[in-house]
């Protein structure tokens, strides 16, 4: 028989230990962070983004840089996942799909504003990675790169005043007499006038002197909004200048393109065996850098429309 001391040298020295329970499903400390940083990202984007609206600064670089930065930097302020770009990309996924219906956007709006967010986002995530990765302060190469975004790229945009210039081959007597009344419009064939900008559907009007008219309508404004219901679009052109081969149209009222470009003039020139169609407009939208390029090429698309009108 063992005495009460031999009883005790038998105890184990330490109680086992017991392991800890396993999260339940929603459990996930790094989830409901996660998730908390999703949901905080979006309110500091759409709050960026009424505040620049109410300011009418939608249309600046303030507003196309700044407002994925904020979402890009309350990401990296708020979670810390593996890879920062990876999360960043995902929250401006769901940034860019709510914004249509949320913010009664159309769909041209999200097109062009997509690369522009991503790109941000995509810099913004890279440079805090590599800062992570090295061990430095993950804000300063943001602070640097939207430093050079809103305000460098400005140096070397595009001038606001613009014009482009498209040669269509026509006889210039049918030119005359298909401008001189009320142009009938065909199929749009460019795919990007395609994606979602308005397009004509009728017109009214004739004559080449001086202050004759036309009256365009436009396809219908159509926004993601719930139950938004759709806006009608039309522009109305006056002769400006005429000369024995030349007539400009002035632009005095448009709600179909004045949101996107400040369109002023249109000019067809004929002689010989061509038609030249040039658009005069003014680019009201930053950074230049990137919608300079973009107007520039859908005004081309449009005048090459123009000149296909004429010329059918």
């Amino acid at each position: 028989m063992k005495t009460e001391k031999g009883l005790m040298n038998d105890l184990p020295s330490d109680p086992p230990e017991i392991p800890e329970p396993l999260p339940g499903p929603g459990e996930d400390p790094g989830a409901r962070r996660a998730l908390a940083g999703l949901v905080l990202a979006l309110f500091a984007g759409l709050l960026a983004y009424r505040v620049l609206r109410a300011g009418h600064l939608e249309q600046t670089a303030l507003f196309y840089v700044g407002v994925p930065a904020v979402i890009a930097v309350t990401v990296v302020l708020t979670v810390r996942p593996r890879t920062v770009t990876g999360l960043i990309m995902a929250v401006i996924t769901v940034a860019l799909a709510i914004a249509g219906p949320l913010l009664n956007e159309g769909v041209v709006c999200l097109l062009f504003a997509a690369p522009i967010f991503y790109l941000v986002g995509l810099l913004v995530g890279l440079a805090v990675d590599h800062s992570r990765r090295r061990g430095s302060n993950g804000l300063v190469a943001p602070l640097v790169l939207l430093a050079a975004l809103g305000g460098g790229g400005e140096m070397v945009a595009p001038p606001r005043d613009s014009e482009v210039t498209v040669v269509h081959p026509a006889s210039g007597a049918r030119v005359e007499r298909t401008l001189a009344v009320a142009p009938r419009f065909g199929r749009v064939d460019s795919p990007f006038l395609r994606l979602g900008f308005p397009t004509p559907v009728r017109a009214e009007g004739a004559g080449l002197e001086v202050g004759d008219q036309r009256e365009i309508t436009f396809t219908p404004r159509r926004p993601l909004g719930l139950g938004a219901l759709p806006e009608p679009r039309s522009m109305t052109l006056r002769v400006k200048e005429r000369s024995p081969e030349r007539v400009t149209f002035s632009v005095v009222r448009d709600t179909t393109v004045a949101r996107w470009m400040d369109l002023r003039e249109a000019e067809f020139a004929w002689g010989g065996d061509r038609l030249s169609v040039t658009l005069r407009y003014g680019r009201t939208f930053d950074p230049g850098w990137y919608f300079g390029p973009l107007q520039r090429y859908a005004a081309a698309e449009a005048a090459g429309y123009l000149a296909g009108t004429f010329t059918r």
